[in-house]
């Protein structure tokens, strides 16, 4: 049995990549103090990622279904 800290610290991560962005957009203030990253450049790099990794990915098949269905 997981104890209600060790439960509860496995619950503050993201499940996947995608759940990650959504979390960086909604608190990402720290990383705009001190001038360091600016809101333009976040913004720039969250579309990437989501166009580049997460809809790509979401747009193919994962091997394991290939595993699931093909595999004779």
């Amino acid at each position: 049995m997981i104890g209600a800290g060790r439960a509860q610290a496995r619950q503050e991560h993201a499940g996947s990549l995608l759940e990650s962005l959504q979390a960086l957009e909604a608190d990402h203030a720290f990383l705009l103090e001190g001038g360091v990253f600016t809101q333009d450049l976040l913004d720039t790099w969250l579309t990437m990622k989501r166009v580049k990794d997460v809809d790509a990915v979401a747009l193919r098949r994962h091997p394991y279904e290939y595993f699931l269905y093909y595999d004779a």
